[in-house]
């Protein structure tokens, strides 16, 4: 009798054991993931004058944010929700007319919610509030080799609201097409969901990607955009964006054009060095952009280390830009316009 009570809660326990491991096979666990940065920033001026996102505290130890990405897949339903909290995150509202960022109006700032389903394998849905599919350089450090950002970056889109779809032909070929919300960077629609948005993604090669990019509505205006990168050795990376943006014809004139180069040679396993060499043109007219004055220009160059240590990374950071005229933006010392701003950057930032 009792080697059948054995026999019978040991097979009781087997199944149980069985069914826990079915579960844990049909229902993965959650996914935590993001990171956290902080920073020491210098402007040779002694003012803040380099007018792109993020970083903007000078002679200060100050912080970035906080990120922090939720992500789960059962079969082929999925939901990404990511949450910042920290200036970084709040300056993802649009500049105050003198460009600046009011950071006291919130503590947090939603990068991504949204859910997909893969239809097919190929085939894929998704719809919510997505981190946009332009341009080269994201939102979170951790996804940039340059702690400070392009002025490409500080003028396009940071996200999208719609609802798209994504084919992929083959492992080389992909398109996305999708309609989103008639304002960038907003939860909800001024008025009406009439932007459209399209993706080609190319691999022609090992190591090369390339995308080509659009962006149009009725208010959001019109931007279209080349993103590349090109893994040429182990050691030695490209990547290339280039953008044109007319806003809408509700707006007025302006607008801008742009193009960044990134090269990046790693000489070791743990250190690579960088440079970001960008031009910035905007268009002449009173659309305001962060950037110099309406019908004027920027070169920036930007050189960049990072070294790592695991989840670690140092980024040590020196920046110059020269703007085409005077009037520009940016003051010397005593406060009277030049063409040149330059800046040190020391950061650090550490992904989980």
């Amino acid at each position: 009798m009792k080697k059948r009570l054995l026999l019978l809660s040991f097979f009781v326990a087997s199944v149980f054991a069985a069914s826990a491991q079915d579960t844990t096979k049909a229902d993965p666990p959650l996914i935590i993931s993001g990171s956290v940065d902080t920073y020491y920033k210098y402007d040779f001026s002694k003012h803040s004058n380099i007018p792109t996102s993020f970083a903007s505290d000078n002679n200060s130890i100050s912080i970035g944010m906080i990120d922090l990405a939720l992500k789960k897949k059962v079969g082929k339903a999925s939901f990404v929700g990511e949450l910042s909290f920290g200036p970084r995150g709040q300056a993802q509202s649009l500049p105050t007319a003198a460009g600046t960022y009011d950071e006291t109006n919130n503590s947090f700032h939603i990068q991504n919610l949204y859910v997909s389903y893969d239809v097919t394998d190929k085939f894929n849905l998704t719809g919510g509030y997505m981190a946009t599919f332009m341009g080269y350089e994201v939102i979170s450090p951790a996804g940039n080799f340059n702690y400070s950002t392009s002025y490409l970056f500080t003028n396009g889109p940071f996200q999208n609201p719609g609802f798209k779809a994504t084919y992929a032909f083959t492992s080389k070929v992909s398109l996305m097409a999708g309609i989103f919300n008639d304002s960038w960077n907003y939860y909800t629609s001024v008025n009406q969901v009439n932007t459209f948005g399209a993706q080609l993604m190319l691999a022609p090669v090992k190591g090369w990607t390339a995308y080509l990019n659009v962006l149009t509505g009725k208010l959001s205006g019109t931007e279209f955009d080349l993103t590349t990168s090109y893994q040429i050795t182990d050691a030695f990376k490209l990547g290339l964006n280039a953008a044109t943006f007319k806003p809408a014809d509700v707006v007025g004139t302006g607008g801008f054009t742009g193009v960044a180069l990134y090269p990046q040679l790693a000489v070791s396993k743990d250190v690579t060095f960088g440079l970001r060499g960008e031009y910035f043109k905007t268009k002449t007219g009173s659309y305001a952009t962060l950037g110099p004055a309406p019908g004027s220009s920027v070169f920036a160059t930007t050189v960049t280390a990072n070294i790592k240590a695991g989840p670690l990374t140092v980024i040590p950071e020196f920046r110059l830009d020269n703007n085409k005229d005077v009037n520009d933006g940016f003051i010397n010392k005593s406060g009277a316009p030049t063409k040149n701003a330059s800046q040190f950057v020391l950061a650090a930032v550490y992904a989980f």
